[in-house]
């Protein structure tokens, strides 16, 4: 017997879950006890779950829909990068943005992830932008988000500023921003509002945070690093030459997923990677053609425990 499930839109946690112990139950022969292991839940939920979904009629002879094939895709990844948990939003065309697909799978787990009492470091870009209309709000009880890199110079759509305000207003929550520009002109200045206006209290909030929400920047014109002018081609074509595939909130790094040793990175105003792989839930949002090598490296550089990409993109990185 084998698992029939059909794709009806998003999934909520519980979907997800029940989908999984179908799957590993059914497909992979592991055990109740195993199965609550790998999920994280106790084996009294596992037996409820698979009953559920006999209940619902998903436990059938064949495998005949296309969530069956995302859940196998799902596990693949997962276990090719060591990566807890992948959500794969189904998208059938290569050619196409896979942005929104990609968001409205993000808003909706985000939905479920965000409790009272956690403290949320956001990034920014076009993919979590998109997820805004997706993420269900609530009023959240002693909720923090800090933004994690500068960026307020200029009122665009896809500031990280705006980003971190919007999501804090989601939840009613108390937003920490950073007053001063992604990039600034030099070492020096950067030091300076590091040490004398207080960004370094706001970039230390970053150590006790619960939960980091980051999107991959690749390094071709089409990417939002450089359609809104934070990066001049100059800079993009000496990062290039330097090695670098594409960025993590500004810390542009190489294949390896080392930080390149370039200027920019020395004056970008922006958390440090080594503190986000503290970070107990490090979710990474992204997909497309052109970051596809930018996200191989963004994975080895921060050890997501949460990915959330569409099909086409995770096909690719399983080449």
């Amino acid at each position: 017997m084998q698992p029939a499930l059909q794709d009806t839109g998003p999934r909520s946690e519980t979907d997800r879950l029940r989908a999984r112990a179908i799957w590993l139950y059914h497909v992979e022969g592991c055990t109740q006890n195993d199965i609550a292991t790998q999920l994280g839940i106790n084996r009294v939920m596992v037996v409820r779950l698979l009953a559920d979904a006999r209940r619902r009629n998903e436990v059938r002879v064949t495998i005949s829909a296309p969530l069956a094939e995302l859940v196998e895709l799902e596990r693949s990844v997962e276990t090719r990068f060591g990566i807890a948990r992948v959500i794969i939003a189904p998208f059938t065309d290569p050619d196409e943005d896979p942005v929104r697909v990609i968001a409205a799978a993000a808003g909706n787990f985000i939905s479920g992830l965000m409790k009272s009492g956690m403290t949320v470091g956001v990034g920014w870009g076009r993919t979590l932008y998109n997820t805004l209309p997706f993420i269900t709000g609530a009023t959240l009880e002693d909720f923090r988000v800090v933004s994690l890199l500068g960026g307020i110079a200029a009122a665009r759509r896809f500031n990280p500023a705006e980003f971190a305000w919007q999501f804090t207003e989601l939840f009613q929550g108390e937003g920490f921003l950073i007053p001063a520009p992604a990039v600034v002109d030099s070492p020096e200045t950067k030091h300076a509002l590091l040490e004398r206006c207080g960004l370094a209290a706001i970039f230390e909030m970053a150590d006790k945070l619960d939960v980091a929400l980051l999107s991959v920047g690749g390094i071709t014109t089409l990417t939002t690093s450089y359609r809104t002018g934070y990066i001049s081609e100059s800079d993009r074509r000496s990062l290039i030459e330097a090695g670098a595939v594409g960025d993590l909130l500004y810390n542009f790094i190489d294949e390896a997923g080392d930080v390149v040793a370039h200027e920019v990175n020395d004056r970008v105003i922006s958390v440090k990677l080594s503190r986000l792989r503290r970070t107990p839930e490090r979710v990474l949002i992204s997909g497309g053609r052109d970051k596809l090598v930018a996200m191989r490296a963004s994975i080895r550089t921060i050890a997501p425990t949460t990915l959330i990409t569409d099909e086409q993109t995770a096909l690719r990185l399983m080449d």
